[in-house]
C-alpha cells in the first residue's frame, strides 16, 4: 500500500492535524509534513533536474519547504484543495525556486537544447518518462528489454498530450490518487481517470511493457 492510500485511511487524524497546524501548533504540522515526507520526497526525485541533483540533495529542499510551509500554514483555509496537495505545491514552488537560485537562464537554455531531463518548470520529457517506466517495471520486462521497443514507447509518449504524460507520472511514480491528480490538473475526477486509462491502454496496445492495473488504481 502507498504512502497515500496508507495516509488516505485516516482521514481522522489528517483532519484533526490540519486544524491544529493551522491554529498554530507546531508539533501537529510536524507531524503532518513527516507523514507525507517519503512521497514528497519520491516527487522531488522524479522532478529534479540532474545538474540540480548534483547540487542540492532533496532532503535539503524538503526542509525548506518546511520551513515554507511553516510561515504559510495560515494560507491553507483558504485553498480549495485537499492538505496533501496544498502540500505537494508549496514544496514544488520551493523546487523551482531552488532551480532558479543554483541554474541560471543561460544554463537552463543550453541543457534543453543539448539534454532529455525535465525543464525546471517540473513537467517530464517523454525520455525520461520512457526511463521511469521501464525502470519501475524491469521485473515484469526483464533486462534484455529491445531497443526498438524503448523507441516505440517514447514516440508514442512524444505523440502524447503533456496532460496525459503528467497523469502518469502523478498515478504511477508520485502514487497520487486520482482526486488528488485531479486537484493538481485542475481537471473533474472523471476526465482524470478517463484519461489516466486511456493513456494506459494505449500504451499497453503499442508496448507489451505494463502488467495489468488493479481496478483501484485507474478508478
Amino acid at each position: 500500500m502507498n504512502e497515500a492510500s496508507e495516509n488516505e485511511s485516516q482521514p481522522d487524524q489528517i483532519h484533526q492535524l490540519v486544524n491544529l497546524a493551522v491554529a498554530g501548533d507546531a508539533d501537529a504540522l510536524g507531524e503532518l509534513f513527516n507523514l507525507y515526507r517519503d512521497q514528497l520526497k519520491r516527487m522531488l526525485n522524479i522532478r529534479m533536474d540532474q545538474q540540480l541533483k548534483r547540487r542540492v540533495d532533496p532532503s535539503d529542499i524538503l526542509q525548506e519547504a518546511y520551513l515554507d510551509l511553516a510561515t504559510r500554514i495560515s494560507e491553507f483555509k483558504n485553498k480549495n484543495l485537499s492538505f496533501f496537495v496544498w502540500l505537494r505545491l508549496v514544496t514544488k514552488e520551493r523546487l523551482l525556486r531552488t532551480h532558479r537560485k543554483h541554474i541560471d537562464a543561460k544554463q537552463r537554455d543550453a541543457r534543453r537544447e543539448i539534454s532529455f531531463n525535465q525543464a525546471p518548470t517540473g513537467t517530464l520529457s517523454s525520455i525520461c518518462l520512457v526511463e521511469h517506466l521501464i525502470g519501475q517495471y524491469s521485473s515484469v520486462i526483464g533486462n534484455a528489454i529491445k531497443a526498438e521497443q524503448k523507441i516505440r514507447l517514447q514516440a508514442l509518449l512524444d505523440e502524447m498530450q503533456e496532460c496525459d504524460r503528467e497523469i502518469i507520472t502523478l498515478r504511477l511514480f508520485e502514487c497520487l490518487t486520482n482526486d488528488e491528480a485531479a486537484q493538481v490538473l485542475g481537471l473533474t475526477k472523471q476526465t482524470t481517470s478517463k484519461r489516466f486509462i486511456r493513456a494506459i491502454q494505449r500504451i499497453r496496445s503499442e508496448v507489451q511493457l505494463l502488467p495489468d492495473f488493479k481496478g483501484s488504481q485507474v478508478s
